[in-house]
């Protein structure tokens, strides 16, 4: 089972994957989709406020950020890891839950990173967003190191995230029932 959406003018064909019995949701991933993901940062970023920096967590959002900030002619952008790496120092963590992956998790910002952030608007940006706890967690880090939220921006708004007033995004991503028919 596929959902056919448009999405910045580009039609996809997104999978229907089983997160319950009753509950599915549409995959949508960009990477590998170049055309779609420089399609989603142009009109994303005639929405989103003005900003220093962009923040993603790893690692769906990285190809969405990295072109926001290329189009944008941004020298750097952030992305929060899910591991720490060798080349990081003073760390920043904080815990994060997804309801795509089954465990909990951490996001970690180099201290350097953290150091560019302070007194900076940072602009929070993601792929999709379902319960916001990525977001969440984002705004942690930024908080941590001193930087200033000045936005949320994602490609597709699921389920409540829809509802969201902070929220810039480009389309609407219904919640699906497990006969492929959208939850009311």
């Amino acid at each position: 089972m596929t959902h056919k959406m448009n999405i910045a003018g580009l039609d996809r064909h997104l999978p229907l994957c089983r997160v319950t019995d009753d509950l599915y949701i549409a995959a949508f991933v960009i990477f590998g989709d170049a055309e779609l993901t420089t399609a989603c940062a142009e009109e994303l970023l005639k929405r989103v406020p003005e900003y220093d920096y962009l923040i993603t967590a790893e690692a769906k959002g990285i190809p969405l950020a990295h072109e926001m900030a290329r189009i944008n002619k941004d020298a750097k952008y952030f992305v929060a890891r899910k591991a720490p790496k060798l080349y990081m120092s003073n760390i920043f963590e904080v815990d994060v839950t997804s309801i795509t992956t089954d465990f909990k998790q951490k996001l970690y910002l180099d201290g350097a990173d953290a150091a560019m952030m302070a007194g900076k608007r940072i602009l929070l940006v993601d792929d999709v967003i379902s319960t916001g706890e990525s977001l969440k967690a984002l705004e942690k880090l930024v908080t941590a190191a001193g930087g200033i939220v000045c936005g949320n921006a994602a490609i597709l708004a699921e389920g409540d995230a829809q509802d969201r007033a902070d929220l810039v995004y480009l389309e609407k991503l219904p919640l699906f029932n497990a006969d492929g028919s959208i939850k009311e």
